[in-house]
């Protein structure tokens, strides 16, 4: 599927821009994946895959404690981006390439 890959990107949070590395792998409309970025490395959850729409999970562990993000987008070529909230604490956007 199209959708596979590892990504550079970047989350537009409200304490700044955090780059980060995505990996995906679709088998059907299933979606797994890891989520690097300078706090370590999480397993994506509830990842699902629609032709070039995506949307998962992931638990964070932030300076407030953990907490979900939900993060729904779409695969264009080899940019990636969407949206993504972040539990009760309002949302962004992420956006990258495919490294």
């Amino acid at each position: 599927m199209a959708v596979d890959g590892t990504y550079n990107v970047t989350m537009k949070t409200p304490m700044g821009d955090r780059p980060a590395t995505l990996n995906l792998s679709a088998a059907g409309d299933a979606l797994s994946g890891s989520f690097s970025s300078e706090r370590g490395d999480v397993a994506i959850q509830d990842g699902s895959a629609s032709g070039d729409d995506i949307k998962f999970s992931m638990m964070f562990a932030g300076p407030m404690g953990e907490m979900k993000l939900d993060f729904a987008g779409k695969v264009d070529g080899d940019k990636i981006g969407g949206s993504v909230q972040f539990g009760a604490f309002g949302s962004g956007t992420w956006e990258g390439t495919r490294a």
